[in-house]
């Protein structure tokens, strides 16, 4: 066994960018609670399989089986939806239930913890399919950066549950001895993963967002359509919302008084793009403003309402078809 095994190296990494976290403030986020479990599981793993710690041994299930939930509750509180104490509360009955199999029946926990896992990672990869429309908590000027994050999180839980069937594979070859080592690489790995999202601001909401009616069924009627997008349009053009770099599409469903679905299917079916390109197709018209007025590259983008330089030169190339500099030369 290492000296200083990789989960203890990997807890002292996450617990510094929890700290990170609260230093500016986003500590009380639930991204940020993720991270905090990260970094507590993976200090129980050393303890449990590098140190022999009775008390981490019976531990390490019960907090190993709270990270698919709270991914989960993460993923919808930052992407989907507001925290709702009766809609996300029951997810702690997993872990309460493995400390239940803990005490008075291990036999389950072989099947509950990989189900748990593979359960929210492919619950968390299902509803990110739907794209950036479907995360309307998630800054437009991220583009689909957002999804493809939750996307490689919900992949990471789903292949973190092939470890517990690596051990068996192991333990039936008779290389028991191998079980450490299994945990500790497959585990710190997706541990040191999750820990990896604090990094990106594109998953924090820019703010505390309202519920909107999620359940109504969006309008076919491209009579209602044009109806929407003329208010749309409206809204756009009087108070270029379009600048602001943390807009979200449930802010502008909020600010149009509709259902965040109807305005989605609305521009979907109008310009055949979802709101993230909708809203970036403005914000490069307005870059183009500013670089023919002699403003240098960075600064267009930001007055436009981008807040990455790779999302701005990928929405950029998309529309004019030419990057920034090359588009400049050719006017």
């Amino acid at each position: 066994m290492p000296v200083f095994p990789i989960p203890l190296f990997g807890s002292f990494v996450l617990g510094f960018l929890f700290l990170k976290l609260v230093v500016e403030g986003r500590g009380r986020n639930f991204i940020a609670v993720l991270v905090l479990q990260a970094a507590v599981q993976s200090l129980i793993i050393a303890l449990a399989q590098h140190y022999g710690v009775g008390w981490a041994r019976l531990l390490q299930p019960i907090t190993a089986a709270a990270i698919p939930p709270l991914a989960w509750v993460a993923f919808e509180t930052s992407a989907v939806r507001r925290f709702s104490l009766q809609r996300h509360l029951p997810h702690a009955l997993v872990p309460a239930f493995v400390a239940f199999c803990v005490v008075f029946a291990r036999a389950p926990l072989d099947a509950l913890i990989p189900a748990a896992f593979v359960g929210y990672g492919g619950a968390i990869l299902f509803v990110s399919m739907r794209g950036a429309d479907g995360l309307p908590n998630a800054r437009l000027s991220a583009g689909n950066l957002p999804v493809w994050i939750w996307r490689g999180i919900g992949l990471s839980l789903i292949l973190s549950a092939f470890g517990d069937a690596m051990i068996l594979v192991a333990q039936i070859m008779g290389y028991g001895g191998w079980q450490a080592w299994i945990i500790s690489v497959s585990s710190s790995g997706m541990l040191l993963m999750l820990g990896g999202i604090s990094l990106s601001t594109s998953l924090w909401p820019s703010e505390a967002e309202e519920d909107q009616a999620q359940d109504q069924k969006p309008t076919t009627d491209p009579e209602e359509d044009a109806k929407i997008m003329a208010r749309l349009d409206v809204l756009m053009t009087g108070q270029k919302l379009y600048l602001d770099p943390d807009l979200t599409l449930n802010q502008i469903a909020r600010r149009l008084t509709l259902p965040i679905k109807a305005v989605s299917a609305a521009v979907n079916r109008t310009t055949g793009e979802n709101v993230s390109r909708y809203i970036n197709t403005r914000r490069v018209e307005v870059a183009c403003i500013a670089l023919k007025n002699g403003e240098n590259v960075t600064s267009a983008m930001l007055s436009a309402g981008f807040n990455t330089k790779s999302n701005f030169n990928r929405e950029f190339l998309r529309i004019k078809q030419a990057a920034p500099s090359v588009w400049l030369k050719q006017q």
